[in-house]
């Protein structure tokens, strides 16, 4: 499968119309494998790429133009 050129959002729609095959069970057992697979690849391909979206977010740019990482897990500084 071809996620390289993939955006985000196309994957999750993929993903989307996967579940809902495989939940009708209406599918043949050699299909379902294939689409199982197909579906963990996009779970795969989604979960990097918004890995990477977090990874960005967390560092942020001060007014000296620094560059500080975040944890968001902590919230947000109010002890100035």
């Amino acid at each position: 499968m071809e996620t390289d050129s993939m955006k985000f959002e196309e994957a999750m729609l993929e993903l989307e119309k996967i579940v809902q095959q495989l939940e009708t069970g209406d599918v043949q057992l050699e299909d379902s494998i294939t689409l199982y697979k197909k579906g963990m690849e996009l779970s795969t391909f989604c979960q990097q790429k918004l890995q990477h979206a977090e990874k960005q977010l967390v560092s942020i740019v001060d007014k000296d133009g620094e560059t500080t990482s975040v944890e968001p897990s902590k919230g947000e500084d109010t002890s100035e």
